[in-house]
């Protein structure tokens, strides 16, 4: 880190920091653009010194608590708070303009971010090392449970194993929604979904391992399990070691897990020679990376042209392909040392670099349409291997019950299952190699490494299970185990199958025009004369509203966090099943932003949305009721004042789901305002779980019977309006808001 100046992105890893650092680089960016008026002594300026100095002593006094309770980290931070607070008193005094100029002014700033941040690094580093502690203790758990050799330690040993898994499972899925990286998301989630899948194959492994230990598939099956929980705890202490010092991503260690693609090739390919365009030639060191580049390319197109699986036209296409772009890259790099050499016109070189672009571009397109065409492929195979999977079972079960002269006829049925699944296995991971080179998003990446992992790992266990339990055809816990890797790998084949389908839509080419003809018309009085027609947003639209997303998922969090407060409340408390609805809800359309989750469409969304008011509307009449109960005060108004707010949203957001739209802009705008308005409405109905929270805390409240007592208040003013409707309304309208 430098010891002043700004804090650099790649030093801040989390999102946590990022938040944190926000705030402050927004006030002190407003200071220094008012250093002169701080230089003379403003009023308003002095206020927010004060203000900066009063935060930075909270902050101080939060990383000296951190300090007395880590030693590991004590006298770094001690240093780094001692500097904080020198910097925010620095501050202070240029505000008051007891310390001279503007330039003051931003010498102050750069030292107080500085120091601010090393603060929150180091916090970071407690929160590492706590999450690699409860690593290594599950590490020991596997290690004592590998090593036992009767059931009733085994069935100690994966209890406090089972305890270790579950605080490992918070602490990372903590750190995966905090992580800044994407790549680093998707990894975590990846060693997550292997621990979570392999804990049950775990248990029944190894005691089918302890039922029959002289069974050597048995032992292989257990073996196999511990092996790939082993690399799955590897990754994740990789991960969250990644960016501390001394362990940065250039180490030896990533090569482990970082594997490039063809298309990250192409498109790096591509960079470099729009930077020699744009620079009006290539020096040495740039022409030499042009051909490492290249090599990469090459080495990582073997893929597609190796495998046995690619059809020949595929193949000649590619190989033709790939030495077209050697050549213009060649013609590139003679042109840049000519020019370089000689001097000359820049025509020759953009001539050059257009060649090598456009066959780039070619390329790419060659590798996509022969990955999809193999990708086609994957949802029959996976159902033909689900059902071969399926006949080992059965085996299974015949074995148990056929005389021993049948037993030759069902070993030699056996061998001829095993042997086609293994074809069909090889098939299926060669698909998951392709897809991952022209995944366009490093979570789809990763999600393609991972599964081909996984099956060359895990598939051939399934056949392995199934000879143990050939060979103990009455063994219950033999039995249990294959039915277990049955399990998992129908779960591998659904992950494959799903996998697939996602890249052929995310790569289909869609014309302009069948996009907008998919798009609502617009009928009588402004409304649609059919239902909306399913669309999907592109990439680049869920980037828009990734931002807005990203801040709905937050106040989901939040939303969550206050309602684990009411943990010890009793089950009937309907506030919190209507708080938890809607936090589901709005993560499901934060999911929405990124892709992913069940709400595919737009008209998903809408409907989502629909749901999401009306929840919203039912929590309002439960709290109304419970406002009953709580004594006037402060509270209560605070109550009150949040949940007048409730009604006005509701209608916004339902008017605005109701709104028509024409035209793929317009619905990609409707989008983002219900994306607003729900986010509005999330934001308040947060406000009031936490004042209800509060209200109950203090005057010890009873929760029973608030949804039967909001029903019968429903009705009474539903009687009393004339069947005007009961629900929410903003000024106390008697018009429905509920769609």
């Amino acid at each position: 880190m430098a010891d002043a100046g700004l804090p650099r992105a790649a030093h801040i890893k989390t999102r946590s920091i990022e938040r944190t650092l926000l705030p402050l680089i927004k006030q002190i960016s407003s200071l220094v653009a008012t250093r002169g008026e701080a230089a003379a002594g403003g009023a308003a300026v002095q206020r927010v010194g004060a203000a900066v100095c009063c935060a930075v002593e909270r902050f101080v006094a939060v990383g000296e608590t951190i300090a007395d309770d880590n030693p590991d980290v004590r006298h770094s931070m001690v240093l780094a708070c001692k500097e904080a607070r020198a910097a925010g008193r620095a501050i202070e005094r240029v505000c008051a303009g007891a310390d001279g100029t503007g330039a003051g002014m931003v010498a102050a700033a750069r030292a107080l971010l500085a120091s601010v941040t090393r603060v929150l690094l180091l916090a970071d580093m407690v929160v590492v090392r706590q999450l690699l502690l409860a690593k290594d203790k599950v590490a020991r758990s596997l290690d004592r449970l590998e090593s036992v050799t009767n059931f009733a330690e085994f069935v100690r040993a994966f209890t406090e194993f089972g305890g270790g898994m579950v605080e490992l499972a918070r602490l990372t899925a903590e750190r995966r929604a905090d992580l800044r990286d994407e790549r680093r998301r998707a990894q975590v989630a990846a060693a997550r979904n292997v621990l979570e899948r392999s804990t049950l194959m775990l248990l029944t492994s190894s005691k089918t391992c302890m039922r029959h230990p002289g069974s050597a598939s048995a032992r292989e099956n257990r073996d196999t399990v511990f092996c790939q929980m082993r690399r799955a705890m590897d990754l994740i202490h990789y991960v969250v070691r990644d960016g501390l010092p001394g362990h940065e991503e250039h180490s030896q260690e990533a090569a482990q897990w970082e594997s490039g693609t063809a298309l990250g090739a192409l498109r790096g390919l591509s960079t470099q020679v729009r930077a020699a365009r744009a620079r009006g030639g290539a020096d040495s060191g740039r022409r030499r990376a042009l051909a490492a580049t290249l090599r990469a390319l090459v080495e990582r197109t073997h893929d597609f042209t190796d495998s046995a699986y690619t059809s020949h036209e595929h193949r000649q296409r590619i190989l033709a392909l790939a030495e077209r772009i050697a050549y213009e890259l060649e013609r590139l790099v003679a042109v840049a040392v000519t020019l370089e050499e000689q001097g000359g016109s820049g025509a020759a070189l953009e001539s050059a670099c257009a060649g090598a672009t456009s066959a780039a571009t070619e390329l790419e397109k060659a590798l996509v349409v022969a990955a999809r065409d193999q990708a086609r492929d994957l949802a029959p195979l996976a159902e033909e291997a689900r059902k071969l999977a399926s006949d080992l079972a059965h085996i299974g079960n015949q074995r148990q019950k056929i005389a021993s002269s049948c037993g030759e006829r069902e070993s030699e049925r056996l061998h001829s299952i095993a042997s086609r699944l293994h074809e069909q296995l090889d098939h299926i991971i060669e698909v998951c190699k392709l897809l991952r080179h022209i995944a366009m998003s490093e979570t789809l990446q990763v999600s393609a490494k991972f599964a081909e992992i996984n099956l060359r790992i895990y598939g051939p266990q399934v056949v392995t299970a199934a000879r143990t339990l050939a060979a103990h055809p009455s063994s219950a816990a033999a039995r249990e185990n294959l039915d277990v890797f049955v399990d998992m790998w129908a779960w591998l084949l659904s992950d494959s199958a799903r996998l697939a389908k996602e890249l052929l839509d995310l790569t289909e080419e869609r014309p302009d025009k069948q996009q907008y003809s998919s798009l609502p018309r617009p009928g009588k009085h402004g409304t649609t004369s059919k239902p909306l027609k399913a669309v999907k947003l592109d990439t680049e639209e869920q980037a828009k509203i990734a931002k807005s997303g990203l801040e709905m998922k937050m106040m989901s969090s939040e939303m969550d966090a206050e309602t684990e407060k009411w943990q010890g409340a009793d089950e009937n408390n309907d506030i919190v099943k209507r708080a938890k609805n809607m936090s589901s809800m709005a993560f499901a359309m934060y999911q929405f932003t990124k892709g992913e989750g069940r709400l595919n469409t737009t008209q998903d969304l809408f409907t989502q949305a629909e749901y999401f008011a009306e929840e919203a509307n039912r929590l309002y009449k439960i709290v109304r009721q419970f406002s009953y109960q709580v004594p006037a005060g402060t509270v209560k108004k605070e109550l009150l004042e949040h949940l007048d707010k409730v009604p006005t949203y509701v209608q916004q957001l339902q008017f605005t789901v109701k709104e028509p739209t024409v035209g793929r802009a317009a619905t990609f705008s409707k989008v983002d305002n219900v994306i607003q308005e729900t986010k509005h409405l999330m934001n308040v109905i947060s406000k009031v779980v936490t004042t209800c929270f509060d209200c109950a805390n203090k005057y010890k409240l009873d929760f029973t019977g608030l949804s039967a007592a909001a029903g019968r208040g429903a009705a009474r003013d539903e009687e009393a309006a004339g069947g005007g409707g009961g629900d929410a309304k903003p000024g106390g309208s008697s018009s429905d808001t509920t769609m």
